[in-house]
C-alpha cells in the first residue's frame, strides 16, 4: 500500500495533536508511520510514561482528495508485544471451576443446556404411562439428564480420581466390581459406577468406577512379609546375674 506524502510527513501535525492531550514529557521519538489506507496514515510515536513499558502513541491522519489540510483523527496509547496487558475478559460463568462454589452461591445451568432434558421425554426410567402427566402433577422430576449429560458424567467420571488410571487403582489388589463395600446404583449407568462405602477409604461416599480401586479393598490381604510375625516363647536365665543400677 502507497503511503501518502503529505501526510507521512505531517510528523510536526502528529506531534502537536499528541502534545494537546499528553504531557510533552510522556512523549518519546517518532518511531514510523504507517498507512492504513488511501489519505490514511497512523504516526507511531514512543511511550515515556512510568508504567507504561511497551505502549506507543498513535496519532491517525488523513486527508480529502486534491486537499493538503492534514485532519487529525484520533490520538491512543496502544499496546506493543512487550507491554503489560490485562489478561482477556472470560465470562463469570466460564471462570468457575468444579468446587468453586461457596454458601449461598448460586449457579443456574444454561436455557439451552444439552445436558438436561424434561423428564417426561427421556431418562427417569419411573413406571408411569404418561410421563407428561406425572410432570404435571409432580409425581417426577422437572428436569433429567440427557443421553449427552449421561455420556458427559460417566467420561469425567471415568477419567477422574476415581477412575481406573491413577495410580491407587493401578496398585490396588482388586477392582471396585469386586468389592464388598461397592452400593450399587441404579440407572444407566449401573453397569459401570457404584459408590464405595467404606469408611477408611480415600474414596468414601463417592462415585467410583467398578475399574477404579484402591488399597482398601475387601479382598485385600496382608503378604506374608507384611504381616504379623509370631515370637518365639521367652527364655528365663537363671545361670548369670545382671548388675543392676541403684536410682
Amino acid at each position: 500500500m502507497t503511503t501518502d506524502t503529505v501526510l507521512a510527513e505531517a510528523v510536526d501535525v502528529a506531534k502537536a495533536a499528541l502534545d494537546d492531550v499528553a504531557d510533552p514529557a510522556v512523549v518519546g521519538d517518532h518511531v514510523r508511520v504507517v498507512a492504513d489506507g488511501e489519505r490514511l496514515v497512523t504516526h507511531l510515536f514512543d511511550c515515556r510514561q512510568s508504567g507504561y513499558h511497551g505502549w506507543t502513541w498513535a496519532v491517525s491522519l488523513s486527508r480529502a482528495p486534491d486537499e493538503e489540510r492534514v485532519t487529525v483523527n484520533d490520538v491512543v496509547l496502544l499496546p506493543g508485544e512487550e507491554a503489560v496487558v490485562a489478561p482477556a475478559w472470560t465470562p463469570y460463568r466460564e471462570r468457575i471451576q468444579p468446587g468453586d462454589l461457596s454458601p449461598g452461591d448460586v449457579l443456574p445451568p444454561e436455557e439451552d443446556d444439552v445436558r438436561l432434558v424434561p423428564a417426561w421425554s427421556a431418562g427417569d426410567h419411573i413406571d408411569t404411562v404418561d410421563r407428561y402427566f406425572a410432570r404435571e402433577v409432580g409425581l417426577g422430576r422437572e428436569w433429567v439428564l440427557s443421553l449427552e449429560g449421561r455420556d458427559e458424567a460417566a467420561q469425567r467420571w471415568q477419567d477422574g480420581d476415581q477412575g481406573p488410571d491413577v495410580a491407587l487403582a493401578k496398585q490396588a489388589p482388586g477392582r471396585c466390581h469386586s468389592c464388598g463395600f461397592l452400593v450399587s446404583l441404579t440407572g444407566p449407568l449401573a453397569d459401570r459406577f457404584g459408590v464405595c462405602a467404606n469408611g477408611m477409604a480415600n474414596d468414601d461416599g463417592r462415585v467410583v468406577a467398578y475399574t477404579h480401586g484402591c488399597g482398601a479393598h475387601s479382598g485385600a490381604r496382608l503378604s506374608r512379609s507384611a504381616a504379623p510375625q509370631e515370637l518365639p516363647p521367652p527364655v528365663l536365665d537363671t545361670v548369670t546375674h545382671d548388675d543392676v543400677d541403684d536410682l
